[in-house]
């Protein structure tokens, strides 16, 4: 952990990376207890969108994941930029990026059981931080040593590459542009090429060759960071633009649907066109309400969550057992709800927790820095 000063970041995008881990911390938990004890149809529908896409498709779940990617993106030109005016060799600031990937990837295999060690060949090293990892460290490479034209031309070219391989490249048994489960290309190369523990047996959802396109999201990440520090385009000009490139987006997305569907797993070109179209707008939205019409006052819990993403997600992820807390402090009263209602009090009561927890460490800014 380190001190530092949460006052000079800017909190629209604190706000948004803290909105998006909570969902996954445990939003999600909330809302489906909730579904599930009521019958709200607002809160079904809500519940309905915090699952995965089966396969082709999207939902609001599988937008939190490369929202985190964009999100880590549109820092790099504030914190990279930052250490490039303090720092004389780019080669400084890229020995800080792999340091930061391998931490990254190793704190991965830690989520997915690194410590309950069960053999190699029951280890899995892909991961969700991997894949972070990884994306960042070479749209950060990208950043680093080329100039804007150059970003976008690699930006189409990473996508439009990613679907001629996909499409063209043949699988053996299968053949080429077969894009299911078991017989696109990024399911068979994982099979042949990626250590440890595939995640779903025939393929791993964070695995080699669809981290490629992840890269993309970061990229339109740092594109969207160059747009708001720039200090000749005003605020409501800002907010236009993301959102006018968020819904183009959006829309080309649709249009290559029929021909490279939207799929999380295999993390298509369409998705992310899809997934940073939406990124765009939710950047917008925040922006807009946070930083240019200043209207703050119900950020603060997505501020303590944005500001230690990374600890809130270790340590809901098998570091601390917040449900036991919640039934420690709260059990008591919980017992007194309705049957079906006792579990959205205990879901309730896990997000107390947390955020009293982050609550704590921002009060003394202690910042989980990787």
């Amino acid at each position: 952990m380190q001190k530092s000063n949460p006052s000079s970041r800017l909190q629209s995008l604190d706000a948004l990376r803290g909105f998006d881990m909570f969902w996954i911390i445990s939003g999600e938990g909330l809302i489906h207890e909730w579904a599930k004890a009521s019958d709200n149809t607002v809160i079904n529908w809500m519940s309905s969108q915090l699952h995965h896409s089966d396969w082709n498709g999207f939902t609001f779940y599988d937008l939190i994941f490369p929202l985190f990617i964009f999100i880590a993106g549109v820092s790099m030109p504030y914190s990279i930029g930052k250490q490039l005016a303090n720092q004389p060799s780019k080669n400084q600031v890229l020995k800080s990026l792999f340091k930061r990937a391998f931490i990254l990837i190793i704190l991965g295999t830690i989520v997915n059981g690194l410590f309950k060690w069960q053999g190699y060949e029951n280890t899995r090293i892909a991961s969700v931080l991997g894949r972070i990892a990884l994306s960042c460290l070479f749209a950060g490479i990208i950043f680093i040593y080329t100039d804007l034209k150059t970003q976008i031309f690699i930006f189409f070219g990473i996508l439009i590459g990613y679907f001629l391989l996909m499409n063209y490249v043949p699988v053996p048994n299968f053949g080429a542009g077969i894009l299911t489960k078991k017989g696109n290309l990024s399911a068979y190369l994982d099979r042949l090429f990626l250590p440890g523990k595939l995640h779903r047996k025939v393929y791993d959802p964070e695995g080699l060759l669809s981290t490629l396109p992840a890269i993309c999201n970061a990229l339109l990440g740092i594109f969207t960071g160059k747009l708001l520090q720039s200090t000749s385009i005003a605020g409501f000009k800002k907010v236009a633009i993301m959102s006018a490139f968020g819904i183009i987006c959006i829309s080309l997305a649709w249009l290559w649907n029929p021909f490279f569907p939207i799929n999380k797993i295999m993390w298509t070109s369409s998705f992310v066109l899809c997934s940073g179209g939406f990124s765009l707008l939710f950047m917008a939205f925040f922006y807009l309400v946070i930083d240019v019409l200043a209207i703050k006052f119900w950020i603060a819990p997505f501020v303590w969550i944005g500001m230690n993403s990374i600890t809130i997600y270790m340590a809901a992820h098998g570091l601390i057992n917040f449900e036991s807390t919640a039934n420690y402090l709260f059990g008591g009263l919980i017992q007194h709800l309705n049957t079906p209602w006792q579990l959205v009090g205990l879901a309730t009561g896990i997000v107390l927790v947390q955020l009293g927890f982050l609550y704590f460490l921002y009060r003394q800014k202690w910042f989980l820095k990787v």
